[in-house]
């Protein structure tokens, strides 16, 4: 039996996002996974990901740190609650900081971690790295949403 990811227990509604959701063809379709208290995950950027040769293109990893740290959030505020309701946190700020430069062609691996939960707010810092190096950080800030405003 495999691990699920963070991503596939989301309901229906959540599951159209371009950078991790899984029913978006075109998606990035990033899946992060619980260990300890951490989240991770891994990503393999292609060819077309780049923004000059042999570097990744900093709006996608802007898009994976975003999401890997928004299913963080939302896998957190999950494991503490008391009820089976959902319920949904989206970004309401997103910081990135470009420490290296991100090589093209090799995975790189998000670590992700709760800094601060204050229940309708999560504030989430994360790491991405291609091999030993860290490329970037992270911080989100996600607010929690009624999920009916998805609703189309």
């Amino acid at each position: 039996m495999t691990e699920k990811s963070i991503q596939d227990m989301w309901p229906e509604i959540a599951t159209h996002c371009w950078g991790c959701g899984k029913n978006n063809a075109h998606g990035l379709q990033l899946k992060s996974y619980w260990k300890g208290n951490i989240a991770v995950a891994t990503f393999e950027p292609k060819e077309y990901h780049l923004a000059f040769p042999g570097v990744m293109n900093g709006g996608i990893i802007a898009t994976i740190i975003d999401c890997h740290a928004t299913g963080t959030a939302n896998a957190a505020a999950h494991q503490e609650a008391i009820s089976d309701e959902h319920f949904m946190y989206v970004t309401g700020s997103l910081t990135v900081k470009y420490l290296h430069p991100t090589p093209l062609f090799r995975p790189v691996s998000l670590r992700a971690w709760v800094k601060e939960n204050e229940g309708r707010r999560i504030r989430v810092e994360c790491e991405l790295y291609s091999g030993d190096l860290k490329c970037a950080i992270g911080e989100v800030v996600a607010i929690r949403v009624d999920q009916r405003l998805f609703l189309t």
